[in-house]
C-alpha cells in the first residue's frame, strides 16, 4: 500500500463505521412491512457495503481493508461500553417517561441495548465474512473488467458479500431455533432487501465515487494485491 495520504479518505472511514455501529444498536428491533419481516437495521446497514464499495473502488483493497478492522474494532469497543454501562448499578432516582423505578428502567436498557454472547458472534463473524468478500469480488472484478461497468462490479459483489453476510449472521443466530424452511426464508428475504438497496442507491455510488476520484486524483487498480483479511 502506498504511503499517500487523501483528503477524504477519513470521512469516507467516519461514515462507515458510524453506520455499521448504529445498525448494530438498532437491530434489536424487527420490522414488518411490505411482506418484509427484517431488522431495522436494513434501513441503514447496506449503507456501509455501499461506503464499502466506494474505499474499494477509489482507494484500493489494501486501504478498504484498514477501513474493515476499523469498523471491526469500533464496534468492539461500542459493545464493551454498552456492556458496562449495563453493569453499573442505576442510580436510585433514574427514571424515564415510561417507566418509573430504576429496575423497570434497568430492564429495559437490558432489553434493548443488552446483546447475548450467540448474536454478537454472528454479529462479527458475518460482518467480517461479508465484507472482505464484498471488497475482494468489487476489487478483482475492476481488473477483469479494465475499470468498465461499475454497476456490475457493485452489485455482483453486494450479490456476494450480502448473501454470506445474511446466511452467516442467521445461521449463527437462529440456527436450530427457527425451523430450516422459517430460517431459508429469512436469509433470502434479507439478501433480497440489501441487493434491493444497493440497485436503488446505484446513482448515490456513481455520483460519491466519481467526486471521489476527481478530487482525489486516484483510480486505484488491485493488479499486484495480496487479498488476504490481514
Amino acid at each position: 500500500m502506498e504511503n499517500r495520504s487523501y483528503r477524504w479518505y477519513p470521512q469516507v472511514i467516519a461514515v462507515f463505521v458510524t453506520t455499521l455501529i448504529i445498525s448494530n444498536i438498532i437491530a434489536v428491533k424487527i420490522v414488518q412491512f411490505a411482506g418484509f419481516v427484517l431488522p431495522a437495521a436494513v434501513i441503514l446497514f447496506p449503507i456501509a457495503y455501499i461506503f464499502g464499495d466506494i474505499l474499494t473502488e477509489v482507494y484500493g483493497y489494501a486501504r478498504a481493508r484498514l477501513a474493515i478492522w476499523i469498523g471491526f474494532v469500533c464496534n468492539l469497543f461500542a459493545v464493551i461500553a454498552i456492556w458496562i454501562g449495563g453493569l453499573l448499578p442505576a442510580a436510585p432516582f433514574w427514571t424515564t417517561a415510561v417507566y418509573d423505578s430504576p429496575q423497570k428502567a434497568q430492564q429495559a436498557y437490558q432489553a434493548i441495548l443488552g446483546f447475548t454472547p450467540r448474536l454478537l458472534a454472528a454479529s462479527f463473524v458475518a460482518y467480517l465474512v461479508g465484507e472482505f468478500l464484498n471488497s475482494i469480488v468489487l476489487a478483482k472484478l475492476k481488473v477483469r473488467t479494465n475499470g468498465r461497468f461499475l454497476w456490475l462490479r457493485t452489485i455482483t459483489s453486494t450479490l456476494i458479500g450480502q448473501a454470506a453476510d445474511s446466511t452467516v449472521f442467521l445461521t449463527i443466530a437462529f440456527g436450530g431455533i427457527l425451523p430450516a424452511g422459517d430460517l431459508q426464508r429469512a436469509i433470502f428475504s434479507q439478501w433480497l432487501f440489501k441487493v434491493g438497496y444497493e440497485v436503488l442507491a446505484t446513482p448515490l455510488t456513481y455520483l460519491i465515487v466519481n467526486t471521489l476520484k476527481r478530487v482525489e486524483k486516484e483510480d486505484y487498480y488491485d493488479r499486484d494485491t495480496n487479498f488476504r483479511p490481514i
